[in-house]
């Protein structure tokens, strides 16, 4: 026999449970879902202007991953306050949903075809309070929010009519459903079974301060607000496609559909395709229909271009703005000419270090977009971004090096050392090296940086390992002149490069440049290099611990820098720092380290370019917050960083109390000193 004391509630109360509420209810939601589906459907006719992209393979793994990042919130809370804010609301809204979810299986499934009720009980106990605290938790959060926007707005934060909308909409959602809850219980268990309430707290404050209103005119404030709530719902999912509340479906697409390949990695060209009219980006129908869509993802949270080092330093670049203007010509203008809205300066001032992609909640790809408009400025237009660096890259071109020097002397630095010249050794039939040391340009030709390449052979010879190098037969990786747009030049010395690679059968490629190493292990695997390639930090931090390096450890203050391209680009934090410690380092980190380390200013080929624009140098800003630590000793592991930290310590006139050094430098002076000892 039916419990009638036991605690639950009629879904349909006071509204009417039969046909005619029902059906207007049906009605008007089919009616608000279609009108949804048909305007998200205009959308998805708009992307397709973009060119086809496969980002469905591995589905399985794309689900997993959004499923982990949109429940756990976990590019959103990377800006903690207003992200830890904004998650929190979302989980509030979950189980809102999920409640409202409950309550639909029950009345219009399980009561009335099988006449059977499941919100009763102690299920309703913890369901009613679940719902009311998620309710309460969300308005509160929603203040949070609200009042950060529109009160103490951040300097950047773009603040539109979508946000009034999206805020007024949400905030009627909440205090509507209350009030509902409230009036219902005024008339009901109030009188009947005060004790029940206590279950719906908000609820309950609510029907007590209605407690003096009589029973007809809280029925009838009932039914209006039930019907109120219902549309203000139902206008909240028709704005859906019109705002940007559209991003609680396009973000979470944007999950499935990232880039499942290595980090940072660049569609390679087909040069060769005499079908392709054009190469890279000028219109929206030059990019990827996922370059479209990212816009719709864009939640105009500012995170990019707060970031971002050149907008950080008064460039013309904002990554926000790039995205914002392929999807407003998408959407407004498909024929319009990207290069001039973004304008030129801005699309330079780039330096490819992917703090953009890594901090945006909505896993938007904002770098190759980029490098996309600089293919076209240089293939299609004969555009570079500045004199010198057009004459780098004929540099590169006609010696294999950006400086211009000669091809045959780029393994000199060498003379003296324990290392093969591996055409020198090509008669030997078995391995001649352990490891062939593809050294860069910086390392081969730049005086100071000449000094790195002498440590890391002379760390391989102490440790026992073999080390040897292509010497003249290497030439420029191609990276900077890839980032600049030459897709072309770029192809042809990585051709090369892997030809003189592959001749000499080495099992592991070892390189001091981050630069160098992001591109032999990623891009050229797409022209056919199969050989390991690691960069040195990790190289000799796996000699370290196995005990190989016979180095002694002498305590020091210093910073480490993270470059971009060991960090962001291929997640390697961990292994400098243990070198460092292992000899003795006491690091002082800078207030942006590891994931949000702040660029010196080279990358994106920017090392070959004069930085004109802005109020201030990045490298001159990054020695800044080195200075800001007070460590004497600022710790780099890479040639660009080097040469950037030496000029940028000038610039700012901090000789005196700060110098730079290569993490090799710190390694071989612990190594002269033990064998001074001995």
């Amino acid at each position: 026999m039916e419990n009638t004391n036991e605690i639950t509630r009629e879904v349909y109360w006071n509204v009417g449970n039969n046909a005619t509420t029902i059906g207007l209810m049906y009605f008007f939601t089919f009616l608000a879902m279609g009108l949804v589906v048909y305007l998200f459907y205009k959308r998805y006719k708009v992307y397709q202007l973009g060119r086809p992209l496969n980002r469905t393979d591995n589905l399985p793994q794309r689900v997993k991953y959004m499923l982990t990042n949109m429940m756990g919130q976990i590019r959103v809370k990377r800006n903690s306050r207003p992200g830890i804010a904004h998650s929190i609301f979302f989980w509030s809204f979950i189980v809102l949903f999920i409640g409202t979810l409950l309550v639909f299986i029950q009345a219009d499934i399980t009561n009335l075809l099988f006449d059977y009720v499941f919100l009763k009980g102690d299920f309703y106990k913890i369901y009613s309070l679940s719902l009311d605290i998620a309710g309460f938790v969300g308005i509160i959060m929603m203040t949070a929010l609200f009042i950060r926007r529109f009160v103490f707005k951040p300097k950047n934060l773009i603040t539109s009519r979508d946000d009034t909308i999206i805020h007024v909409l949400l905030y009627l959602i909440l205090i509507t459903g209350f009030l509902i809850e409230g009036v219902r219980m005024a008339a009901t268990e109030l009188i009947t079974n005060p004790e029940w309430m206590i279950f719906s707290p908000i609820g309950m404050v609510i029907a007590n301060m209605l407690s003096e209103v009589d029973s007809a005119t809280l029925l009838l404030t009932h039914k209006i607000l039930w019907w109120v709530h219902l549309f203000i719902v139902l206008a909240f999912f028709v704005v859906i496609p019109l705002t940007k509340l559209r991003h609680m479906f396009t973000i979470t697409a944007n999950y499935v559909f990232k880039d499942n390949g290595p980090t940072g990695k660049l569609v390679t060209l087909d040069m060769e395709d005499e079908n392709i009219e054009s190469f890279g980006a000028s219109t929206v129908k030059d990019f990827t229909w996922k370059d479209i869509f990212d816009a719709d993802a864009c939640i105009s949270c500012n995170r990019c271009e707060d970031i971002c080092p050149a907008n950080a330093t008064g460039k013309p670049l904002s990554p926000m703005s790039v995205i914002h203007k392929i999807g407003d010509a998408a959407f407004n203008d498909p024929d319009r000419n990207l290069v001039e809205d973004i304008g030129q300066d801005a699309i330079w001032s780039c330096t490819t270090c992917r703090a953009c992609e890594d901090i945006c909640p909505s896993g938007n790809e904002h770098v190759s977009k980029i490098v996309d408009i600089r293919r076209n400025l240089v293939l299609m237009e004969g555009e570079f971004a500045g004199e010198e660096v057009m004459k780098a890259m004929d540099n590169v071109e006609v010696n294999g090096n950006p400086m211009g020097l000669a091809l045959a002397s780029r393994g000199d630095w060498a003379e003296g050392l324990d290392v093969a010249i591996m055409s020198d050794t090509i008669e030997i039939l078995e391995n001649p090296v352990d490891v062939l040391y593809y050294v860069g340009c910086y390392a081969s030709f730049d005086a100071r940086n000449q000094k790195i390449a002498r440590n890391f052979v002379e760390i391989c010879n102490a440790s026992g390992v073999k080390v040897g190098i292509l010497g003249k037969e290497e030439k420029c990786c191609g990276e900077p002149i890839r980032k600049m747009g030459n897709e072309y030049l770029y192809q042809e010395l990585a051709k090369e490069n892997i030809e003189n690679l592959h001749k000499y059968k080495v099992l592991k490629i070892v390189t001091t440049c981050p630069h160098c190493f992001n591109t032999l292990n990623k891009d050229y695997r797409d022209l056919g290099l199969e050989t390991e390639v690691e960069h040195y930090t990790v190289f000799l931090d796996r000699l370290e611990k196995q005990k190989r390096i016979p180095m002694e450890e002498k305590e020091f203050d210093c910073t480490y820098h993270d470059s971009c391209y060991l960090v962001r680009h291929n997640d390697i934090d961990s292994e400098p720092r243990s070198l460092l410690d292992s000899a003795g380092a006491n690091i002082i980190e800078m207030a942006k380290s590891k994931k949000d380390t702040s660029c010196c200013g080279a990358g994106g080929g920017r090392i070959l370019a004069e930085e004109h624009l802005g109020n201030k140098k990045i490298n001159v800003d990054r020695v800044n917050m080195a200075q800001e630590t007070g460590a004497p000793t600022l710790i780099s592991n890479c040639p660009f960083c080097l040469t950037m930290f030496e000029d940028g310590i000038k610039m700012a006139d901090c000789e005196d109390s700060l110098v730079v050094k290569d993490l090799s430098e710190i390694i071989v002076e612990r190594l002269k000193k033990q064998q001074k000892d001995i």
